[in-house]
């Protein structure tokens, strides 16, 4: 149970949901987790591992799970072949494309993607980004997209957000977060992706220090400790969350 806050999706609590409230939050909201494997049951076949989504929430009678699977599979790139599979028989790029097929089965407004490609070779993380967009096209389905590739994150997301001990310092444009970062914490994230162009130099900032407990969060600004830019009410005053600038939010003394 969370702490504080609330949570909604489409106008239904999260939470407190229960019975047909918590069916339909789950029909449309559905997330891809980032170990494929893991998240597959290894004695179940493909089709079982994908059908099941489509009995529990009653979108299809058993008699059509054959052929509604096997649509699914084709959308995201796969064969009949695999449909009496079992996961070990794939590779990480296959498994994660069950695992896609499996989240759309259910045609879900948002999809919540938990680091979906550390998994993966360099190679399939292209294809499997290259497929989410392509899924998007032409529907209302919608994208939360965790990753710490900060490159991925800019090529994938119209609006970023930059956590920090698991609070919001930056919410912005992409674009705009990645031209101007307006978060000290921002900057030295930025800082450290590599830049292709050998002409043009860039500054590294190094943080000090390492990353606090999450249990013992350092007084006032949680970032104060290791930021290049604190001054004096940075270890006294808890910065909120404010509109610095038109559609972009930061929790910053910088920008009070």
């Amino acid at each position: 149970m969370p702490t504080e806050g609330r949570v909604f999706f489409d106008g239904l609590d999260v939470v407190n949901a229960r019975g047909e409230t918590l069916s339909k939050i789950r029909k449309g909201l559905q997330i891809i987790f980032q170990d494929p494997f893991a998240s597959l049951n290894p004695r179940k076949h493909i089709i079982d591992a994908v059908g099941e989504a489509l009995i529990v929430n009653r979108v299809a009678p058993k008699r059509e799970i054959k052929d509604r699977v096997a649509e699914l599979l084709k959308r995201v790139g796969l064969n009949g072949d695999t449909l009496f599979k079992y996961p070990h028989e794939l590779s990480g790029g296959q498994r994660q494309r069950i695992c896609i097929a499996r989240a759309l089965a259910v045609n879900p407004k948002l999809i919540v993607a938990d680091e979906p490609l550390s998994a993966l070779d360099v190679s399939i993380q292209a294809q499997i980004i290259n497929l989410l967009e392509d899924l998007q096209k032409g529907s209302e389905l919608s994208y939360i997209f965790i990753s710490h590739n900060l490159q991925v994150i800019q090529h994938v997301s119209d609006i970023s957000a930059v956590m920090y001990l698991g609070k919001i310092v930056e919410q912005s444009p992409t674009a705009l977060l990645f031209q101007e970062p307006l978060h000290p914490y921002t900057e030295a994230l930025l800082s450290a992706v590599p830049n292709p162009d050998v002409d043009r130099k860039s500054k590294r900032i190094i943080l000090e220090g390492d990353v606090p407990s999450p249990v013992h969060i350092p007084s006032g600004c949680p970032f104060h400790p290791r930021c290049h830019r604190r001054f004096e009410p940075c270890n006294k005053v808890v910065p909120i969350l404010k509109e610095a600038k038109p559609e972009r939010w930061v929790s910053c003394h910088l920008h009070i």
